[in-house]
């Protein structure tokens, strides 16, 4: 089925916002900024997007768009047993030779995040993304290890959420070394290992 044109603008439009806040910065762009990233009209964005504030909440929507794909693709080229490893490596960026980069979005999500301060919807918004990836995580290290409690994931889920937000903020937005991404992706084995080395000893 054919999609609608208007459809089509608004996606375009957010395309442009993208390019527009890594251009500008921590601050959601101007329309005219936008316009002039997507190559379009001021009144075309302000057409599809009178609200500054929902623009931006489509915009969180393509970036979580983005990962749903990326890990979509990684999880149909690996069997059972190795989807987590998938997660965990697609998200340190360890898959990029094999077609699966991790999106290059820290600018965009800062800006979310800064304007997430002072709105109720985008700071709904980012929450919902990062309890859905640590719910998925959770399921995922439950697959892996059926020995561990519910909680035990669920906990693990939150600290590798936290492990990879934070990381990215130092390699990403303050240009620590990317050998970090080793370094963090190694400590998450290691803290899912003591968790399961814990629930074998109280057994």
């Amino acid at each position: 089925m054919a999609r609608e044109i208007g459809d089509i603008r608004r996606d375009e439009i957010v395309e442009a916002a993208y390019a527009a806040v890594e251009e500008h910065g921590v601050q959601m762009p101007s329309f005219d900024h936008i316009a002039r990233a997507g190559n379009m009209s001021r009144q075309l964005v302000r057409h599809y997007f009178s609200d500054p504030e929902e623009l931006a909440d489509r915009l969180c929507d393509a970036l979580a768009a983005a990962y749903k794909d990326c890990l979509m693709k990684g999880i149909i080229m690996a069997d059972d047993s190795r989807r987590l490893t998938v997660f965990l490596d697609f998200y340190f960026n360890f898959l990029s030779e094999k077609g699966l980069p991790k999106p290059a979005d820290d600018v965009v999500y800062d800006a979310m995040f800064a304007l997430a301060s002072t709105s109720e919807k985008i700071r709904n918004n980012l929450k919902a993304q990062y309890t859905l990836l640590q719910m998925t995580l959770a399921h995922e290290i439950q697959i892996s290890h059926p020995e561990l409690r519910q909680s035990d994931c669920a906990e693990l889920g939150y600290l590798i959420v936290i492990v990879m937000y934070g990381h990215w903020k130092m390699v990403a937005s303050l240009g620590f070394d990317e050998a970090y991404n080793q370094v963090s992706r190694l400590a998450l084995d290691r803290l899912i290992a003591s968790y399961v080395k814990d629930r074998e000893a109280s057994e």
